[in-house]
């Protein structure tokens, strides 16, 4: 397992105060995520039953997430890409419409060229279409797509540490 310090719910803005010490367990966790809390603690200077109390504070409050990352093409998804998307009016309700489809892993409202940009994970070259002719080219105010299709995934990282 990986640790992910992400939420799937959007950015509010807020920020959480950590102390040292639970920067130092998410670190131990972006390492490893199935490191075990005895482990943690000798490192941070905590029991395990402290560090399994912090860990679960963190995720409960959003902080993190700890889960299995994979590889999509070793689970028979051969097309990853991403789609860079030009709306006409407010962009919530859009982002809100892809965000409920299954292909799509992220979705990222931005400033640009682009209004949004997703990621898609589909079985194949025909499951991506599908997904751009027949869902997100139908959302209402999607006026362009545009569509970086991945030939290789060089760098994935979610140990970007704390601050």
């Amino acid at each position: 397992m990986s640790s992910m310090a992400e939420n799937s719910e959007p950015h509010t803005g807020r920020h959480t105060h950590l102390d040292e010490v639970s920067k130092a367990i998410i670190a131990q966790l972006q390492q490893d995520g199935r490191r075990a809390y005895a482990r943690i603690g000798q490192a941070v200077g905590l029991s395990e039953a402290a560090v399994r109390q912090r860990v679960q504070r963190l995720i409960d409050s959003g902080v993190m997430q700890i889960v299995a990352v994979t590889d999509p093409m070793e689970l028979g998804f051969a097309r990853q890409a991403m789609i860079g998307l030009t709306v006409e009016g407010p962009l919530e309700p859009v982002a809100d419409a892809l965000a409920t489809m299954e292909e799509i892993e992220y979705v990222v409202i931005t400033a640009g060229g682009f209004d949004i940009l997703v990621e898609a994970v589909c079985e194949s070259d025909e499951h991506l279409l599908e997904l751009i002719s027949e869902k997100i080219r139908n959302i209402d105010s999607v006026s362009s797509t545009e569509t970086f299709m991945y030939l290789k995934l060089h760098k994935q990282t979610y140990s970007w540490g704390v601050r």
